[in-house]
């Protein structure tokens, strides 16, 4: 249990030290969050924008005198050593001072490939609320932290992690999990821009560009792909199905098609409309004395069960993930298989060579999720890999884009790492699996 020894590292001074590079919604939510309990607390907190990292700290209830604003090093590790917090618009500080793990929720790919990969470099535990970068490099990171000593995992609270302990709960009782999922807030438009969204983001006191990765899939796809990737599923068909759904038709929809479902076979991820903001798992087993004991639990019929929680908390629950990590170096979710999807980047609208492809959410693509294997032999781009690429030829609206559809940033972080996953996974799959052992990663620095 976390509790006891939360409460006992807090009665000892032992507080977790946190940083935080990102304090947007979600991390503003995170710093308030462990403000609140025992044992943990936000040390560093590092965002580009003036002024936003001390206004977390003040707003989750820091005193303004025993935080420290500074972008020098020695002066912010000093801070931290002497019980200070810092707000900073330096990431370096992030993972240079003496703190027990690192958060990256800035939700930009570039950033968190950057942030994770010199945060493992600098010996933190690393936790990724970006799923953006984790769909893109995650394998790679995960492998590069484990090689250190090192955790580096998703968190519990977002889809991802939310799922992965439905699916831990059910496969460690034995039962066989056919598919795993989410359930999406809006109706799905590919075409949603900043603009199309803005009123909507205004009112919800939203960032325009977060929403309309929202309302075009690419958060849903991002979120299923990391997923997919932790428990080695696939999609079932490009972008998935997200048919219409209740949490109580949960076991009759996503179970394979030749018993009234609508997959072709067990092993998928998926989304639907109207069981937001929840997620679940459809099991079975063919064991007639468990299915009996499901059925007189008011779990159903059979021979298909759901596992339904109808809410994540998001960067809310992240203190649970960190502790799992700092105190018993657990994972709540990460890529330990060879990846079994990617999501791609599609044109939103028609783009014409010399076009830089802006932001998730932006206007110059969205995501979709695809089978990595088929995304591999079609050539198409990670989605990671497209913000900051030129485009060099003619991709209508709805196309897929390639690798030879653009030149991607050659100084970009995220492109380099994806590089080496995949001459690490091709490695892997001509040498390792044929010796049965793992490649290994050297870390530096």
């Amino acid at each position: 249990m976390l509790l006891p020894q939360l409460k006992q590292r807090h009665a000892s001074g032992d507080i977790i030290k946190v940083s935080l590079v990102g304090a947007g919604q979600m991390g503003e939510g995170l710093v308030a969050q462990m403000e609140g309990m025992f044992g943990m607390r936000g040390f560093v907190v590092a965002d580009v924008q003036p002024g936003r990292a001390e206004h977390a700290l003040v707003s989750a209830g820091v005193p303004p005198d025993r935080i420290v604003t500074t972008d020098d090093l020695d002066r912010a590790s000093a801070a931290v050593a002497d019980g200070f917090r810092v707000a900073t618009a330096n990431p370096m500080l992030a993972w240079e001072c003496p703190v027990d793990i690192v958060v990256e929720a800035t939700g930009v790919p570039e950033v968190g490939a950057k942030v994770a990969y010199e945060a493992i470099l600098a010996s933190k535990h690393v936790l990724q609320m970006n799923v953006e970068t984790d769909a893109t490099v995650g394998w790679l990171l995960r492998r590069m932290a484990r090689s250190a000593g090192l955790v580096y995992t998703l968190t519990a609270g977002d889809e991802p992690g939310t799922t992965m302990e439905l699916f831990d709960f059910a496969v460690s009782l034995g039962f066989e999990v056919v598919s795993a999922g989410k359930g999406k807030n809006n109706p799905l438009d590919v075409d949603a821009t900043p603009d199309s969204v803005a009123a909507t983001a205004e009112a919800q006191q939203m960032n325009p560009k977060m929403l309309s990765s929202f309302v075009d899939g690419t958060k849903t796809m991002v979120e299923m792909t990391s997923l997919a990737n932790a428990i080695s599923f696939i999609p079932d068909v490009p972008g998935m199905h997200g048919p219409e759904v209740t949490p109580k038709t949960i076991a009759d929809v996503y179970i394979p098609s030749v018993d009234g479902g609508v997959l072709s076979a067990p092993g998928r991820v998926d989304y639907g409309r109207g069981i937001a903001p929840g997620v679940f798992v459809v099991f079975t087993t063919d064991h007639p004395k468990l299915a009996r004991d499901l059925n007189y639990l008011r779990l159903g019929d059979g021979p298909y069960w759901a596992l339904y929680r109808p809410y994540h908390l998001t960067s809310l629950e992240t203190p649970i993930s960190i502790a799992r990590a700092v105190i018993g170096g657990e994972t709540t979710c990460a890529t330990d298989n060879v990846p079994t999807a990617e999501t791609v980047a599609v044109a939103k609208k028609a783009l014409r060579p010399g076009e830089v492809i802006d932001g998730l959410g932006g206007y110059s693509t969205y995501g979709r999720i695809e089978v990595a294997s088929s995304a591999a032999a079609d050539g198409l781009l990670p989605l990671g890999l497209g913000p900051g690429a030129t485009v060099v030829r003619d991709v209508p609206a709805g196309q897929p884009l390639t690798y030879a559809d653009v030149e991607v940033d050659e100084s970009s972080t995220i492109v380099h790492l994806r590089r080496l996953q995949d001459l690490q996974l091709k490695q892997y799959s001509t040498v390792g699996t044929a010796r049965g052992a793992e490649p290994t990663l050297a870390v530096a620095g």
